[in-house]
């Protein structure tokens, strides 16, 4: 899988005598987790952990050299059963992939680490590693952290910033700046789950008043928003935008103490 992190911050490209002499108490463990699932006629299945990769591979270059924060190699599949039924999605069940971020944390907690961050590129993995957060600092005292992607992206229609939550402008706009060969532009199809300004309080997501769904539902290309805005240029603005964000983010997770004293 193509990386955007730089070697000196991807752990799996150190000996174990190298991460042995990293100073535990100061350095930061990113886990990436992302997915392998089916994003229309014209992403590939890789998308999510494509993208959390090239922003937060930019994000780390932003980051002083001599701040201590590392990356081990992403979780690329996650609970994705939104998408089942769509050829090539590889989906966990929650019990799996509760376990797998459970024994990777065990894993950094045997080996020293104090301070881990879950950075997340997909909407379904996002209550699941809520719940292993909490778990995790309960059960090792681990100091643990959740960075959901980058934040909203500038310059978007309320529509698209609302619902095009997967394989829209902003997905496909990323993806023609990182990977442009795996965008077929001659393809693009448009879904939305809802939109802007639809009476009543039930809604699909986000709001107090939610439905279950699955993408076979509402969108049979399996895109949720509108590729067809997209380009080169929005995607790399939108990713140092976004790294900027996650890089300030993980500075301050860095820095982090508890300031409650019992």
């Amino acid at each position: 899988m193509k990386t955007w992190i730089p070697d000196g911050r991807f752990l799996p490209y150190f000996t174990w005598k190298q991460v042995e002499a990293l100073d535990k108490d100061k350095s930061l463990v990113i886990i990436p987790t992302a997915a392998i699932e089916q994003h229309g006629h014209h992403l590939p299945l890789a998308t999510d952990t494509l993208l959390n990769n090239y922003i937060l591979g930019h994000a780390l270059r932003k980051l002083p050299k001599d701040l201590p924060v590392y990356a081990v190699a992403p979780v690329c599949y996650g609970k994705s059963n939104e998408h089942i039924g769509f050829p090539g999605t590889l989906s966990l069940g929650r019990n799996t992939f509760m376990a797998v971020l459970h024994d990777l944390a065990e894993s950094l907690h045997a080996g020293g680490f104090k301070k881990i961050v879950f950075f997340n590129s997909h909407g379904g993995n996002h209550s699941i590693i809520d719940v292993m957060a909490r778990d995790l600092r309960a059960e090792f005292g681990l100091r643990v952290f959740c960075l959901f992607g980058g934040g909203g992206a500038s310059d978007l229609g309320e529509q698209e910033a609302r619902y095009g939550f997967h394989a829209g402008e902003v997905e496909t706009s990323l993806l023609l700046a990182a990977t442009p060969e795996l965008v077929h532009t001659d393809r693009y199809t448009v879904n939305y789950i809802a939109k802007v300004g639809d009476p009543g309080v039930l809604k699909p997501e986000f709001a107090y008043a939610t439905y279950a769904w699955l993408t076979r539902d509402i969108a049979p290309s399996g895109v949720m928003g509108d590729p067809n805005p997209s380009t080169a240029e929005k995607g790399l603005v939108w990713c140092d935008e976004m790294s900027t964000r996650v890089a300030a983010a993980l500075t301050e997770m860095h820095a982090y103490e508890n300031l409650l004293k019992l």
